[in-house]
């Protein structure tokens, strides 16, 4: 089997964990609506999900358009990269529970995760995303889609990470005091 071919089922496989992860977004969303979550940041939604479509689209176009030469010694590290991100993505998405989501939805009255990556980083799922989509395009030497999406990314992370901790402030704000 070729490597694109492999490289087409590791993206498809991507493709696929991200469906899962939006039936436990969509689920999550639910909970936190039904008790009282606000949701901040819409407008920017739909960019997020178009850049990590995208993202997808730009692998497999890039390496059976470009057909770059698999490289072991860049694909193999960045395979481990890729695993790792994802590693981090489910830890996040376990420490947070029903709490995590795609969308920045907070629950009012309750205080921030500060266990699991959130004891080391305030936003560990980014830090996931962005290895993510440098590592996954370089698995396959596709470092076209791996810099456009890096530098897109980056500028959205900007509006999403201010948008989210805006809405932890205000969360905060409205907690009761102890």
């Amino acid at each position: 089997m070729s490597s694109q071919l492999w490289f087409t089922i590791l993206v498809l496989a991507v493709g696929g964990e991200r469906l899962v992860e939006l039936g436990v977004a969509t689920r999550n969303r639910r909970w936190s609506l039904e008790r009282g979550g606000i949701e901040y940041g819409r407008s920017h939604y739909p960019v997020i999900v178009t850049l990590h479509v995208g993202l997808l689209a730009g692998c497999l176009l890039e390496v059976w358009w470009r057909a770059p030469v698999f490289l072991p010694a860049l694909g193999v590290p960045m395979f481990g990269l890729l695993l790792a991100s994802e590693a981090l993505r489910w830890w996040c998405i376990a420490t947070l529970g029903p709490r995590w989501n795609t969308r920045v939805i907070v629950v009012p009255g309750m205080s921030p995760v500060r266990r699991g990556p959130y004891r080391v980083f305030s936003h560990p799922n980014y830090l996931a995303v962005i290895v993510e989509g440098a590592a996954l395009p370089l698995v396959h030497t596709a470092w076209i889609t791996a810099v456009t999406f890096t530098v897109l990314n980056a500028a959205v992370l900007v509006v999403r990470i201010r948008v989210e901790n805006r809405a932890l402030a205000d969360a905060a704000r409205r907690a009761p005091s102890a």
